[in-house]
């Protein structure tokens, strides 16, 4: 009982509250150092290909010889249809598929964004499995343009060559689909929408034809001229739209197949010369980290991922000994491998960081990471929860507050009569109550140390309805950004994010003065303390959820808010005003504009596409910027804010 008793008693210790911002910059720095760590051979692994029946690289391919004339010619003819109108060369490329004795069809979308049209046609041709019964199928896909916005000759070329040859073939037990969109990203997610019939009728026009369950999906970026280019390595993309992987057992295989079969080396994440130094292995992870956080589409691989279609991007890059021949030989035997598969592609990892092409953290080494940084919001909520309901009282020294009373002799008690036997008067003295000693602590006084009176802390009650009132106007505010991004006329859109950012900047100041001007009983020190406990406690819920959705976003908001754990309304005002001008370096506008100019990006061109994103992949990137993310800056800089005003 005694040690319950002094464990009961901690709780009214002031020396507790001390121990959180410690905990939590603990659990920020663990969680970062954990991140440095990954690259490390004790923490990550080479990859294997899980499912047995893939076979990577264990059949002879075909594509060669006369099949490469075949291939010239239709790089010819696709090069002469690069200036046609769309309707001319939808019909061409569907010409070409039927005279193949293939199933045509064509599909016209037209999506309005930012007061922008983007209006094209995909053309697709289904191969019937001779031993299929139109159940399931694998995608080849060749966009018109790719992410660069050129045209792809040689890999719509390559898609037309492959159809022709396969079509020879009588052992395919899937059906395969030959998919042309007119666009990378907007083309394949209307086709992928509609064949699941996910799609919005008033823009995106519904399938003719269909085939069965989508089993797994390449694309081939190819971009060469009329003439061809040899090409040095496969840049192999994976990422998909709000940073979900396609099964690695499909990664694997395909650098298994380039690499093992084909002697093609494989890259990934733009990282074109890597010597598998610790230095190469953490900038490509960073790389993938922050592909990921963006959540946009890196590829027309991008939009099967949703579906639970795995999907990757075949690039050629550099300038080497590889022609399209190579690339055609990789394709098949990546089909062939896919046609072995008996069910969908389920036992490897869906969530991994590569570190190279053949070394991949799994999901169990680094999702510690983003939960201490999680966790560390959590922490800080808790400590500003207990000092929300403690109130610190000055109690005042009994000797000089307390008069002094003169001892009594035994004369006076004689003339008051006081005839009171003594063992009552000891029995009265047993059961009064012991004077309550003031709270004192030890300090050391101008070379001496001394023993004063300090502030006792008693337990209030806490007044939460207008804290917790303000903290959900904070998210709802959130709301009108995220329409207003999402609408606005492209042209403008790069002076809304000017206005917006100084708008934010100014508006915590501009609610602390409100308040403490017209309704200073509103913010008192409880409710601020309420305000920065309720926000930092849905951060940290928000965070760790998504952490599990998404790694990578989670770690990088959750690293732009460390700051808020720590921040605290002073009162003194220059430390009010140091953190006020930190807080304003880190709020969501300015932290997306020092990061476009990092990156080398377009201000312009990354808000048009987080739009298109918006309305065409899904993207829940913006979501978690305005709707998590703000709120909680939002209400740290009010809390702040209000210190200057005292």
């Amino acid at each position: 009982m005694a040690l319950i008793s002094s464990i009961l008693a901690l709780r009214r210790d002031k020396r507790i509250l001390k121990i959180p911002p410690y905990l939590s910059a603990l659990c920020v720095i663990v969680g970062i150092a954990w991140l440095l760590v990954l690259p490390l051979n004790e923490y990550s692994r080479g990859t294997y290909v899980s499912e047995n029946a893939l076979l990577p690289g264990q059949v002879h391919t075909y594509f060669t010889g006369s099949e490469h004339n075949v291939f010239r010619a239709y790089r010819h003819e696709v090069h002469g249809l690069i200036d046609k109108p769309v309707a001319e060369r939808s019909q061409r490329l569907e010409t070409i598929f039927r005279e193949q004795n293939l199933k045509v069809a064509t599909q016209h979308y037209n999506y309005t964004v930012s007061n922008r049209t983007i209006a094209n046609e995909n053309v697709y041709a289904i191969l019937q499995g001779p031993r299929a019964d139109a159940t399931e199928a694998i995608v080849l896909i060749a966009a018109w343009k790719n992410m660069a916005d050129e045209v792809n000759n040689s890999g719509v070329a390559l898609v037309l060559t492959l159809a022709r040859y396969f079509k020879r073939w009588s052992l395919w037990s899937k059906d395969i689909i030959f998919l042309i969109p007119g666009d990378s990203t907007s083309g394949s997610q209307a086709w992928v929408d509609a064949y699941h019939d996910g799609h919005d009728q008033r823009y995106v026009e519904s399938l003719n034809i269909k085939s069965g369950a989508l089993q797994g999906a390449v694309a081939v970026d190819y971009p060469a001229g009329p003439w061809g280019q040899r090409y040095d390595k496969l840049h192999v993309v994976y990422d998909g739209v709000n940073g979900q992987l396609p099964n690695l057992d499909l990664f694997n295989t395909a650098v298994q197949i380039a690499s093992g079969q084909m002697g093609i080396g494989s890259v990934i994440q733009r990282m074109w010369h890597h010597d598998n130094s610790y230095k190469d292995r953490l900038q490509t992870m960073l790389r993938g980290m922050i592909s990921q956080g963006l959540g946009h589409a890196t590829g027309p691989h991008s939009s099967f991922i949703p579906y639970h279609v795995d999907a990757v991007t075949l690039q050629t890059v550099g300038d080497g000994w590889h022609d399209e021949m190579s690339l055609g030989k990789t394709v098949e035997s990546l089909f062939r491998s896919l046609n072995n598969l008996l069910e969908h592609l389920h036992q490897s990892f869906f969530f991994y960081l590569l570190l190279q092409s053949n070394r991949f953290v799994s999901i169990g080494t680094y999702l510690p990471s983003a939960m201490l940084i999680a966790i560390n919001f959590s922490i800080a909520a808790m400590a500003l929860w207990v000092k929300s309901g403690r109130r610190t009282e000055p109690i005042a020294n009994p000797a000089s507050t307390q008069p002094k009373s003169k001892p009594a002799s035994s004369a006076d008690k004689e003339d008051k009569g006081d005839t009171k036997p003594t063992h009552d008067i000891k029995h009265a003295k047993e059961k009064a109550p012991a004077p309550q000693q003031p709270a004192t602590e030890l300090l050391e006084i101008d070379g001496a140390l001394a023993i004063v009176p300090v502030a006792s802390t008693t337990v209030t009650e806490r007044a939460l309805l207008i804290p917790a009132l303000l903290v959900i106007s904070a998210h709802a505010l959130g709301l009108v950004p995220l329409y207003l991004f999402n609408n606005w006329d492209a042209d403008h859109l790069p002076g809304l994010f000017i206005t917006t950012a100084n708008i934010i900047t100014l508006f915590p100041i501009a609610v602390a003065f409100l308040f403490n001007y017209t309704s200073p009983h509103i913010l008192t020190l409880q409710a601020l303390t309420l305000i920065q406990c309720f926000s930092l406690l849905l951060l940290g819920m928000f965070l760790a959820a998504l952490a599990t959705l998404n790694f990578s976003l989670s770690v990088l908001i959750g690293v732009a808010c460390v700051p808020l754990s720590f921040v605290r309304r002073s009162t003194n005002m220059g430390i009010n005003a140091v953190q006020l001008g930190m807080l304003a370096l880190l709020n969501p506008c300015m932290v997306v504009q020092i990061g476009t100019k990092l990156l080398g990006g377009n201000l312009a061109e990354i808000l048009v596409t987080a739009a298109q994103g918006w309305h065409i992949w899904g993207l829940w990137t913006q979501v978690v910027v305005w709707l998590v993310w703000f709120p909680a800056w939002i209400a740290c800089s009010v809390v702040v804010a209000s210190g200057i005003f005292d």
